[in-house]
């Protein structure tokens, strides 16, 4: 009954504190023009259908919410936050989708779900630029409140909210995604890559977070295996070995709570179990070895961090104007 009731409490105080978020930040500006309340008048009822389609989506699969936060990080990492991701490959060009580093990207049907409905309700209003946003933020969402309000934890996640008014890009190449961060990568190169897009070594790795969600495939790892790995804790090398004996498709967890928004990614570090090599090297590296620490004792502080970065991804190299345009369908350009 006192746990019923703390739990309810919890969960009442997250909904007020989303709640004034919304309210007290519905009329500022954001970068760019972007706004709080930019579909207020135009689409008054923009956010709710996105966030139910989330919400029904995640029901019926909740390791979709590790998917829509990708899908939001590999839209905005090439060419901005323009929706480029969604669009299909045609006779004529091969689209970012279609690379080697997008084909494990899932919840494309979220998305056009979603569209279906916005297109019904405000025709030719709502961006699919926003919508990616907004379904990444309101997947992390959807896994705080059921953490509190479904599991026997008291753990969950951060809580924000981002402007909009983005408009959708009018490109989407297959070469573009070259600068996309690969699970090879060395810390120098993922602190390069990300501080091309603004980002501090802080925030690389609190956006690094995000693998506190889902999986990866085996070919994202199994060159760890095949090459005598000093990072690697032996008994997590057999771990690994052993879901690689499935094939390159087969899928391991990046910690031990895959769908639970928590610290447990930055733990794994410490005990040498990263996935990827990119993961484990945030620990090996010296420059970013405090941070890890920092995340792993302190989960607040992560989420914070966590919530900042989110926000500031979903900035980068927005387009308005003449520059984007609002699709019908997401998945070509009009």
């Amino acid at each position: 009954m006192v746990l019923n009731l703390v739990k309810m409490t919890t969960m009442a105080n997250l909904l007020s504190m989303f709640i004034l978020m919304e309210v007290v930040g519905g009329f500022r500006f954001g970068v760019d023009g972007l706004r709080m309340d930019y579909y207020i008048m135009s689409c008054p009822f923009a956010e709710s259908i996105v966030k139910n389609t989330v919400n029904r989506a995640l029901q019926d699969d909740p390791t979709l919410a590790a998917a829509l936060v990708r899908m939001h990080f590999h839209d905005c990492f090439i060419e901005g936050c323009d929706g480029s991701i969604l669009i299909d490959s045609t006779k004529d060009n091969t689209a970012e989708k279609d690379s080697p580093g997008n084909l494990s990207l899932r919840g494309y049907e979220v998305i056009d779900d979603a569209k279906e409905q916005l297109e019904d309700q405000c025709p030719g209003t709502v961006s699919c630029a926003d919508i990616v946003a907004m379904a990444a933020r309101d997947a992390i969402f959807w896994v705080t409140i059921y953490l509190y309000n479904f599991m026997d934890t008291k753990s969950g996640g951060p809580v924000y909210d981002i402007p909009k008014g983005r408009k959708d890009g009018r490109r989407s190449k297959i070469e573009d995604t070259i600068n996309l961060p690969f699970p090879t990568f060395n810390t120098s190169e993922l602190i390069s890559a990300f501080g091309k897009r603004g980002f501090s070594a802080q925030e690389m790795v609190a956006l690094s977070g995000a693998h506190t969600l889902g999986v990866a495939r085996c070919s994202s790892f199994k060159n760890r295996l095949s090459n005598a790995d000093a990072t690697l804790d032996s008994e997590f090398a057999k771990t690994l070995s052993k879901t690689c004996s499935a094939g390159d498709n087969a899928e391991q967890p990046f910690d031990a709570t895959q769908n639970t928004f928590d610290n447990f990614y930055f733990n794994a570090l410490i005990r040498k179990s990263g996935v990827l090599f990119s993961d484990q090297v945030l620990y090996t590296t010296p420059r970013t070895r405090n941070i890890v620490n920092g995340y792993a004792m302190n989960q607040a502080m992560f989420f914070f961090d966590f919530q900042q970065a989110m926000v500031k991804m979903g900035k980068v190299d927005v387009k308005e104007g003449s520059n984007g345009e609002v699709r019908q369908n997401c998945r070509k350009i009009n």
